[in-house]
């Protein structure tokens, strides 16, 4: 039988009383669909937007951008094609590709930049990713390759909480137990499954593991909930995965594994009330400033600690961004030139890039999850930060030198000053004229529509879109007294990354006629 053969057949099966009852995409997902007699192993498959998620996986990037913007013109909404995007590369890679789930991390805040531009714009960043998308996965193989199939829930004993179920069962390294005990959870609600996953995320500091897992989740408001066990299993795989990842001789797992739970029941957080005390901005920042240049014990023992004083973990979430942010603001650039990686660059795969995502991700799974994973996130977010800053320059960027130089007031020249440091790669003026703009009482919105043009144009090392909505969601909220010290990374790490224009772009635009 041929896969479009086998597709019709699943589709006739799943009219059936048994996926009548717990849905198509969730049956097929969990294994509880009949297998279907072929030597190949069962496909998964998403119900009406099977032909969309189908068209992406089997067209080459140089072939995809005409028809997709022809199914937008003839109404196909940028929501439904997004969600398509973020299947589609879920079911081919599985969390196991680099690029492959950096493309997967990238697409939800494509989407969202997309209701930042005009509405003859906002096709753009989401196009953008589906051709670097498209690229790689037919650099993988594409369907033949795919790597999520069905998976047969395990039954699992009552007698232990899910989270500590799955945790051992990716220790353990095996992917099939993992995949069986986590299929078994996904029974229950999203929210109760993602609770679970934490546990595994938890293990160790990764900023591919922490924001994959956060993204997954975003991911949902594009995709709905039915396909919950989809996207999270991709953070099951990729924790197991890296119990095989090579490490020195000797070397044990991460020490968070023991340093977690010690601190959990030592301030005894998993009895206490969250705390509800707000904090004043030089406490948050402070705390923002230990955190930095603390060694990751130290810094995860102090959250520890005001947490059990009953600081509110909004505030502690923020000292952590802030923490992050300063690794971008006082990075002296990458010391070797690498690729498109220019010697003093600080976009793609830089500390402080990567630390301000890390930070966004665990922030936000703090505010969305249970209360045993608010704590344990934000102490394990303070571990992550911590320990990164022995090599920073002593001092943030825009030195006085820089801010110096900044001679205009009025918005205007200063955003078309800063258009042209941007275009120029002069990190240190745009950075420079963000902050004195911010310091002038301006309005921010201008700002983001300058870092949001090449946000979208540039290709950013797999990280534009994510930092752009990482900075975005920490402006929004964080307080006054700190909020522009994240505009001020953004026009840096933007500046750092212009001159690169991503593959697609200006086919997309051309195509759009924007």
């Amino acid at each position: 039988m041929n896969r479009s053969s086998r597709r019709r057949f699943l589709a006739e099966v799943g009219q059936g009383m048994l996926l009548a009852s717990v849905g198509t995409s969730l049956a097929f997902d969990l294994g509880l669909a009949p297998a279907v007699a072929d030597d190949s192993p069962a496909a998964l498959t998403f119900g009406k937007i099977e032909p969309l998620v189908a068209f992406l996986q089997d067209t080459p990037a140089d072939k995809l951008l005409p028809p997709l913007v022809e199914k937008l013109k003839q109404g196909l909404d940028l929501r439904t094609l997004t969600a398509a995007g973020v299947l589609a590369n879920a079911r081919t890679f599985g969390g196991n590709d680099y690029i492959g789930f950096h493309t997967f991390m990238a697409l939800a805040p494509a989407f969202a930049m997309s209701g930042e531009l005009p509405a003859e714009q906002r096709p753009l960043p989401v196009l953008k990713v589906l051709y670097r998308n498209a690229s790689r996965i037919q650099a993988f193989g594409g369907h033949a390759h795919e790597v999520l199939h069905p998976v047969e829930a395990d039954h699992l004993p009552g007698d232990r909480p899910g989270g500590e179920l799955l945790q051992a069962a990716t220790r353990s390294g095996q992917m099939n137990t993992a995949e069986r005990t986590f299929a078994a959870l996904a029974h229950g609600p999203a929210g109760e499954a993602f609770n679970h996953l934490q546990y595994s995320v938890q293990d160790e500091v990764d900023v591919h593991r922490v924001v994959l897992a956060w993204r997954a989740w975003m991911s949902l408001d594009l995709t709905g909930p039915e396909y919950a066990h989809t996207l999270l299993r991709q953070s099951v795989r990729y924790c197991v995965n890296s119990e095989h990842w090579p490490k020195a001789p000797g070397q044990a797992p991460s020490p968070i594994r023991t340093l977690l739970p010690k601190l959990l029941d030592q301030h005894k957080l998993l009895t206490r009330s969250l705390g509800t005390r707000r904090a004043e901005d030089a406490w948050v920042a402070n705390l923002g400033t230990l955190v930095a240049n603390s060694g990751p014990d130290r810094a995860a023992e102090a959250v520890a600690a005001v947490l059990a004083e009953g600081i509110a973990p909004e505030d502690i979430g923020e000292a952590l961004s802030l923490a992050a942010n300063e690794l971008v603001l006082r990075d002296p650039g990458r010391a070797v030139a690498n690729g498109e990686k220019q010697v003093g660059s600080v976009h793609g795969d830089s500390v402080g890039v990567h630390a301000s995502d890390a930070a966004n991700a665990w922030r936000n799974i703090a505010r969305v999850s249970n209360h045993r994973n608010t704590v344990a996130s934000l102490i394990v977010g303070a571990y992550h930060t911590a320990g990164r800053a022995g090599s920073l320059h002593k001092e943030p960027y825009p030195l006085a030198e820089h801010l110096e130089k900044v001679a205009a007031k009025e918005p205007t020249p200063l955003l078309q000053e800063l258009s042209a440091a941007i275009q120029s790669k002069d990190q240190f003026r745009a950075a420079a004229l963000v902050q004195r703009y911010g310091e002038l009482g301006h309005e921010a919105r201008p700002v983001f529509d300058v870092l949001l043009r090449f946000g979208v144009s540039e290709d950013g090392a797999l990280h534009a879109e994510k930092y752009y909505r990482t900075v975005s969601e920490e402006f929004a909220a964080t307080r006054p007294a700190f909020r522009w010290r994240q505009l001020v990374a953004l026009a840096r790490v933007t500046a750092s990354e212009c001159g690169h224009s991503a593959p697609g772009y200006a086919q997309a635009r051309e195509l759009l006629k924007v």
